[in-house]
């Protein structure tokens, strides 16, 4: 989709500081971080919200979650925790209708979030 920003920074059109790439996701690091690690895990295939998931989707959505994990570890939080997080629809703050996986670390986080 040409007006997705998520979409033109996986086109390469748009720079990113990109952490992980394969050929169905891309993971970079959040342009406004409210953590020391705060990357999101996007699938290259355009998908406006968890809403829109269908059931053939099911293994995108676990390799989004190991990939965060994996992510969390390589940066060297996995023993210390962190969190992960994904915001469907402008209430819940989605701002960018592709979906994401937020990965977290680097800080404590509160219950409830938000």
């Amino acid at each position: 989709m040409a007006d997705c920003l998520f979409c033109r920074i996986i086109s390469k059109d748009i720079p990113a500081s990109i952490v992980y790439e394969d050929d169905r996701l891309l993971a970079f690091n959040d342009i406004n971080p409210q953590a020391p690690l705060h990357a999101l895990v996007v699938p290259k295939r355009h998908i406006d919200s968890l809403n829109a998931l269908a059931p053939e989707d099911d293994g995108l959505v676990g390799e989004m979650v190991r990939r965060a994990a994996a992510i969390a570890r390589d940066k060297g939080f996995a023993d210390r925790g962190f969190r992960t997080v994904f915001n469907t629809n402008a209430e819940a703050g989605q701002t960018v209708f592709h979906i994401h996986l937020h990965v977290l670390a680097g800080r404590g986080m509160q219950w409830p979030p938000g």
